[in-house]
């Protein structure tokens, strides 16, 4: 009876003096980012693997990295963040990069309702010369990204990462993967705020 006494007391001195009660900490659910790419030399795959650890680096966030064609529905709808990688096909991106996001919809069928909307995309190239058409791959899976009314960003550099792989410039450099763990971190960041800044 003591007890329960005390229990009622310390009730009304909180709600007399505005004492707020103590509660559960609000749990944060993470952050998904896909990483999609294609790779054959392995170039890319080197890129893609940067952009996901500068991913993983920002608190929360969740990376699956994963090749184009094995990625499935649960993966690309339940992503909070997409970021597709291509090296460079005669200055377009690979088919299977294209085969990729026409299954957006030919396979996991993300139109009328517009299942992408408000996700968070970046793209990343590697192309064998400086200009060998990595800003018009970057800006063709950014402009797939914008028609599915997702939230594209950029990083790394003017419309994502890039790297140039063959001449004077041969495999991917320091330089060329700090810019993937740019465009990496900036997409969780982004994300992040997309997904926390959001009202239910």
């Amino acid at each position: 009876m003591r007890q329960v006494l005390v229990s009622l007391l310390v009730g009304w001195v909180c709600l007399s003096y505005g004492v707020a009660e103590a509660t559960e900490p609000e749990t944060v659910r993470p952050i998904k980012v896909l990483v999609a790419y294609h790779s054959l030399s392995g170039n890319t795959e080197k890129m893609a693997q940067a952009v996901s650890e500068g991913a993983r680096g920002v608190a929360g966030a969740q990376v699956t990295m994963k090749r184009v064609g094995q990625v499935t529905g649960e993966e690309l709808l339940g992503a909070d963040a997409i970021v597709i990688g291509s090296p460079v096909y005669w200055s377009n991106m690979a088919g299977e990069v294209k085969t990729f996001i026409d299954s957006w919809q030919f396979k996991f069928g993300v139109f009328p309702e517009f299942k992408l909307k408000n996700k968070v995309g970046a793209a990343f190239a590697t192309g064998g010369q400086i200009s060998s058409g990595k800003e018009l791959t970057m800006l063709s899976i950014l402009a797939a990204m914008l028609g599915n009314q997702m939230i594209v960003v950029s990083g790394g550099g003017a419309f994502g990462a890039s790297a140039t792989t063959e001449g004077n410039s041969p495999g991917i450099d320091e330089q060329e993967l700090a810019a993937a763990r740019d465009l990496g971190r900036r997409v969780a960041d982004v994300a992040g705020l997309v997904v926390r800044g959001a009202k239910p």
